[in-house]
This record gives structure tokens, C-alpha cells and sequence, in this order.
């Protein structure tokens, strides 16, 4: 018997519920086992191998929790994007279309600069500018001046204004573009984790005297050398990091909820099949 099904257009139904509770359970689980992971095979050594240890050291930008951290912000990046396409073509404003692209593009950058190192060479260049020689009877130049004004790593002065400005760009701009409920709790909880994460980080580069160093104060109330205090620290602004991410991506996938509001219909084109 010949039955005509006309599907000239085919709807693609995705459970954005779904979809964000398992991107949640399998980014955190697999963030979970890479500190569990650094614990055991790296810090305490399970095997002998030096080469598994730097595989798993969470600290290393050369592990693998360092590669997982790139590409899921490099996937979050993508997202954006595909929000800013349909966007782009639906019945969105300039002014959120903009938005959107400029989280696109901001995403896409974090994902570059995770892999690249970009903000630590860039800081080592200005360190580096700062330290420069100068000529007899000249004084120092304002960036040495900055440098030594600034208690910790000098890539902090060159980025942390960039970051601060990114996030509350982030903030505002998702304030009106999201609905109230899970995913602005999911904004702000990430940008919550990457303000905790850059202030360790700020720790981490401190004078081992500077009164701010709770390094110092860990090491000698608890008895631990200074390798242990600072791999977990650095281990906690890891996984915060990569928390933040998961997060994130989580927020903007529930954005989809919202786009048949907006006049986008996600469809593919089919051709009428008789069998």
C-alpha cells in the first residue's frame, strides 16, 4: 500500500530542559574527575611516570583539563554565534543583535586565549617593556612605575579593567535579554565563579610577605610546604573557571527557549516521498 506523507517542512523539536541538565551533569562530572584525577595520579604520584603526571596536573596549561576547559569555551563561543545568526534573522533589534555578537565574539576570544596563552604573554611583554634599561640621569618610565606599584602579576593591569568590563557588559545585557529565573541565577553564579577565580589568581602573584597573602598564613597555620598550598589554590581557580564556563553555556542554551518568541523557527526542507 502506497502511503503520501507530505513533509515539505520537517520541525526539529529540542528539550532545552533536557539538554541543559545533561551539557550540566556532563561538564561538571567530567570537572570533578579531572581535580579527583590531579589529586591521585599527579599530586600523590600513582605512577612513576612524570609525562601522566603533567597530563593531569590541572595546573599545567598542557593537561588535559586545560584542553577540556579550551573547547568548552570554544563550544560556548559556537553557540553564541548560532544565537546571533538566528537573531540576526528573526525579529530582534539592532541594539540585541549587537549584544549578541559582541558576546559571540568575546567567548570566541577566551577560547583563543586559553589556548594561546594570550593574557600571560602579553603580560610577560609588559613586564618585560617595564624592566627595560634606562639612560643615565632619566627616570623610570610610568609602566615600570605601575608595575612596581602593583602588587601581582602584571598581566592583571593590562586585563582585569578588560574582564571587568566584559562582565558587567555580560550582566546588564543578559539582565534584559533572559527571563528571570534559571538561567540568570546560572549569570550570575558563573560570573560569581570568575570573579573568585581572578582573585586567586591575584593571591597567587603576591609577595610572600605582602600582609594580603593567605598563602602564608595556610603554609605556616597548617604546616604545609609552599607547593601544595599554591597547586590547590591554582587547582581551585581551575575548576572555577571551567565551572563558570559550564554555567554559562547552560544560561545560553536555555536562551533557546525564548526564541519562538522572537519569530525564529528552527525547520529543515523536505520533499514529498511516496511509499
Amino acid at each position: 500500500m502506497n502511503e503520501t506523507i507530505d513533509n515539505n517542512q520537517i520541525n526539529i523539536g529540542i528539550n532545552v530542559d533536557r539538554l541543559t541538565l545533561a551539557v550540566l551533569i556532563l561538564c561538571v562530572g567530567f570537572e570533578i574527575s579531572f581535580v579527583l584525577l590531579d589529586i591521585f595520579i599527579n599530586y600523590n604520584e600513582l605512577t612513576d611516570s612524570k609525562t601522566i603526571h603533567r597530563f593531569f596536573n590541572i595546573a599545567r596549561e598542557d593537561s588535559l583539563a586545560s584542553w577540556f576547559g579550551t573547547m568548552q569555551t570554544f563550544m560556548v563561543g559556537l553557540t553564541l554565534w548560532l544565537i546571533f545568526f538566528v537573531q540576526k534573522h528573526g525579529r530582534a533589534s539592532k541594539k540585541a543583535i549587537f549584544g549578541w555578537c559582541m558576546l559571540a565574539l568575546f567567548f570566541t576570544y577566551m577560547a583563543v586565549d586559553d589556548g594561546a596563552e594570550i593574557h600571560e604573554r602579553l603580560g610577560t611583554i609588559f613586564e618585560a617593556i617595564s624592566e627595560a634599561k634606562t639612560a643615565p640621569g632619566e627616570s623610570p618610565s610610568w609602566i615600570s612605575g605601575l608595575i612596581t606599584f602593583f602588587p601581582s602579576y602584571p598581566w592583571q593591569i593590562l586585563f582585569i579593567p578588560f574582564f571587568g568590563t566584559a562582565g558587567i557588559f555580560i550582566l546588564i545585557f543578559l539582565w534584559y535579554q533572559l527571563r528571570p529565573g534559571t538561567a540568570k541565577v546560572l549569570v550570575i553564579l558563573a560570573l560569581t565563579c570568575f570573579v573568585i577565580a581572578v582573585g586567586l589568581d591575584f593571591i597567587e602573584g603576591l609577595d610572600k610577605k605582602h600582609p594580603w597573602n593567605f598563602h602564608t598564613r595556610i603554609r605556616h597555620t597548617y604546616h604545609l610546604d609552599k607547593y601544595t598550598v599554591r597547586h590547590f589554590s591554582k587547582s581551585a581557580e581551575e575548576f572555577l573557571e571551567m565551572f563558570g564556563i559550564t554555567l554559562f553555556w547552560s544560561a545560553f542554551i536555555q536562551y533557546f527557549k525564548l526564541l519562538p518568541e522572537k519569530g525564529v523557527r528552527f525547520f529543515a526542507a523536505g520533499k514529498n516521498k511516496a511509499r
